[in-house]
């Protein structure tokens, strides 16, 4: 048997962590007032297209609620990574965090202008992804070693 022990520095990782959950809540926060601002009622996840070509503020609309959506979708698979990898690399793990969730804001606020084009200036945050299966995959390796 293994025992686990937390680093002190695991502090890091849970302060990324919980930056993370309040960024994701903030993204639901403004789909909230686009979806205001466009007029669109519940339960329509998103604006037609048709609707959404006429009217920019649905098309914006669109874009916010996609954003929120993809970060939603991604959200477990970074999240699962980052607690894993900060077991036995906190300060790396929470670095790579930080690039993370920098990058997807970044991702946001282009993507949230209405031209979707604009996220991609947000793409830098793949790097921490990768990171992250670095040293998630280095703590699993490590703990399962003989």
């Amino acid at each position: 048997m293994v025992d686990i022990v937390v680093p002190r520095e695991y502090g890091y990782v849970l302060g990324v962590a919980a930056v993370s959950a309040l960024h994701l809540f903030s993204l639901g926060v403004k789909v909230g007032q686009a979806r205001k601002a466009a007029g669109v009622e519940y339960p329509y996840v998103y604006a037609d297209r048709a609707e959404a070509e006429k009217d920019k503020k649905k098309h914006i609309f669109n874009c916010v609620q996609r954003v929120h959506q993809n970060s939603l979708e991604l959200f477990p698979v970074y999240s699962t990574l980052l607690l894993i990898g900060g077991l036995k690399h906190p300060e790396i793990s929470a670095g790579a965090g930080a690039v993370y969730i920098l990058g997807r804001m970044v991702y946001a606020s282009g993507y949230s202008t209405g031209e979707p084009k604009k996220r991609v200036r947000g793409a830098f945050y793949y790097l921490g992804v990768l990171t992250l299966i670095g040293t998630a995959g280095s703590t699993i390796y490590n703990l399962l070693k003989v």
